[in-house]
């Protein structure tokens, strides 16, 4: 898909990983040992115009578990132009939390 390769692009140098999208409109992201929460890379996007779900509202009862805070779903059903622009922008803001 393209937007996996805009992410694949702009993400380059970070630890990520993409899980594989058979299929769907959304793409989950993983930022592994990402120094902020889903919740506050979130709510830094929202500032931005970006909108994304963070991961920890999809694993509830599961309390220990990095991973769910590591996590964003990613809509890709829009526009080309705006899914690449929120690509940018995602990067943007995971290259700034890891720089931090």
């Amino acid at each position: 898909a393209q937007t996996v390769q805009w992410f694949r692009k702009a993400l380059a140098g970070l630890p990520y990983r993409i899980h594989k999208p058979e299929g769907a409109i959304f793409l989950w992201l993983w930022f592994e040992g990402l120094p902020i929460s889903s919740q506050e890379l979130y709510q830094r996007l929202k500032q931005r115009g970006v909108l994304v779900v963070p991961g920890h509202n999809f694993f509830v009862g599961i309390d220990e578990w990095a991973h769910k805070h590591e996590c964003l779903r990613v809509s890709y059903a829009q526009d080309a132009d705006v899914v690449h622009r929120g690509v940018e922008l995602i990067a943007r803001e995971v290259r700034l939390a890891y720089e931090s």
